[in-house]
């Protein structure tokens, strides 16, 4: 009761907040989309660029870290693929969106501050390692099945289908603050203090903006749509994924506690906005996608708490 009080309900009061403000609609719509644009655009890639330029990498980067991550990640997708076309018989480029869902944890916006208020700030070094490569290896496998699912038998060349893949990831502002963090770390490049004090400034604001942002835009997702699908996606975000990353890092890969934590908490999280703006994208599965961002948003509040009580 205590992780619940004191972790996990201070985080989704704040999305709360958001969502009451919105709903008075003391919050409009447009200052929402600045609020997360400002978040997601800059606060955020600025936050990842901070943490990622000061990780220790050699020590956090585990191989056993992102082995059992990833291979519950995609585990996920796949169960969610496979039965979005055989159960729920849905064309290729619906199960793609669908399966998408399910692989894309809330890893930043909700992985991040609960993990520091259960662990501390030393135990987000793992959180860290796993962001960094989120975005760029989801979109990218995201983006490569849903281009091949739309132009099978269009003869897109390869070379053509690449470019469209790495345009569309690289035009990512959290992609950008990645690259950039790692260019620092890895250089060695010096900044001045005055530089750092800024970033942090701005890197401070990105979870508190965020997370009152989210519950704006969660106003506007009705739960609408193929309720099974969503209690499937629900059950392989809040259930499959980190229970698989459990098992794998702590039987299979022998992966350390503050790593073990790590892992695990950011598989727990229900999904990120994220996985809309992809179904979005492409015009498939949307009521799917958005139903299931606010109802597992709202039933991982009890999923969490079970996972802090198991987690060593």
């Amino acid at each position: 009761m205590e992780a619940l009080l004191d972790v996990i309900l201070p985080v989704f009061l704040v999305i709360g907040m958001g969502y009451a403000a919105a709903r008075a609609r003391l919050f409009d719509a447009t200052a929402v989309d600045a609020l997360m644009r400002y978040a997601q655009n800059f606060a955020a890639p600025t936050l990842l660029f901070a943490s990622i330029a000061r990780l220790d990498l050699a020590q956090t980067f585990q191989p056993a870290l992102f082995l059992s991550f990833y291979t519950a990640a995609f585990s996920s997708f796949f169960v969610a693929f496979t039965a979005a076309i055989l159960i729920f018989r849905r064309p290729v480029t619906d199960a793609t969106a669908i399966g998408f869902v399910a692989l894309f944890s809330n890893s930043l916006l909700l992985g991040v501050p609960i993990t520091e208020r259960a662990y501390g700030t030393d135990a987000l070094a793992g959180n860290f390692a796993i962001i960094s490569i989120h975005s760029p290896l989801f979109y990218g496998f995201g983006i490569a099945l849903m281009e091949w699912a739309r132009t099978r038998g269009q003869g897109l060349s390869g070379s053509t289908l690449a470019r469209q893949i790495v345009r569309a990831i690289f035009s990512q502002p959290l992609v950008l603050g990645i690259m950039a963090g790692f260019a620092v770390n890895l250089s060695g490049l010096p900044l001045p203090g005055v530089a750092w004090s800024a970033v942090d400034l701005v890197a401070g604001t990105a979870i508190p903006t965020a997370l009152f942002g989210l519950g704006g835009v969660l106003l506007r997702y009705k739960p609408d749509g193929d309720f099974r699908i969503i209690a499937l996606l629900c059950t392989c975000s809040l259930i499959l994924h980190p229970a698989l990353t459990y098992l794998l890092g702590r039987f299979a890969f022998g992966l350390d506690t503050p790593g073990l934590r790590s892992a695990v908490m950011t598989a727990a999280m229900a999904p990120g906005v994220n996985a809309y703006i992809f179904a979005n994208l492409y015009g498939v599965a949307k009521r799917v996608a958005a139903s299931t961002v606010l109802i597992a948003t709202a039933l991982s509040i009890g999923s969490i708490w079970v996972w802090l009580q198991i987690l060593p």
